[in-house]
């Protein structure tokens, strides 16, 4: 049976696996999988090659678990050095190879997410979340991506993909049904 602490447990895991008991791996992986892809995420900026990491990292784990020894250090930091030198090697290896499009998604993606979470963090009850949130989705996150984002009309048009004359006219449009709604 594993149980007691959370550090205690991750060891009494480990040395489970170190016996070939399945039930090791698969508390380890309940209580830490979450944040072993945080950690190799932050490392590799990239969600699927942290997850492809983190699942190396628990073949590893089960394969060497038996290398562990409490002595040497507490069973998170063996696991998550596992995870961090898994990812440090993909690095080297060149696994993270990127091409100029694959950035350009890249800081398109966190630039979006930014502007939706400057949205999300108005005021539930302020008039201003109000009025753009009667506006359609599209619409609204045109009027974001301008205000919020400082994109010109040429970049939202791409983004949203839809024509520049579309994108100039939904601003404008938007933001009349915004000061009518504000006023």
């Amino acid at each position: 049976m594993l149980v007691g602490s959370a550090p205690e447990e991750l060891e009494v895991a480990l040395l489970a696996c170190a016996r070939g008991e399945r039930a090791g791996l698969k508390l380890i992986y309940d209580r830490e999988a979450g944040r072993l892809v945080a950690v190799a995420e932050r490392i590799v900026r990239r969600r699927d090659l942290a997850e492809e990491i983190v699942q190396e990292a628990f073949i590893r784990i089960w394969t060497h678990a038996h290398q562990f020894t409490p002595e040497r250090g507490s069973a998170r930091g063996w696991i998550y050095a596992i995870v961090r030198n898994r990812a440090l090697n993909v690095l080297r290896d060149g696994k993270r190879e990127f091409t100029e499009e694959d950035i350009e998604a890249l800081q398109d993606a966190e630039q979006e997410h930014e502007v939706m979470a400057a949205w999300q963090r108005l005021d539930r009850q302020s008039r201003l979340r109000e009025c753009l949130s009667s506006l359609e989705d599209i619409k609204r996150r045109g009027i974001l991506m301008a205000y919020i984002g400082g994109y010109t009309h040429g970049e939202i048009a791409g983004r949203l993909k839809i024509p520049l004359g579309t994108a100039k006219s939904w601003i404008r449009r938007g933001l009349l049904m915004l000061r009518e709604c504000m006023a």
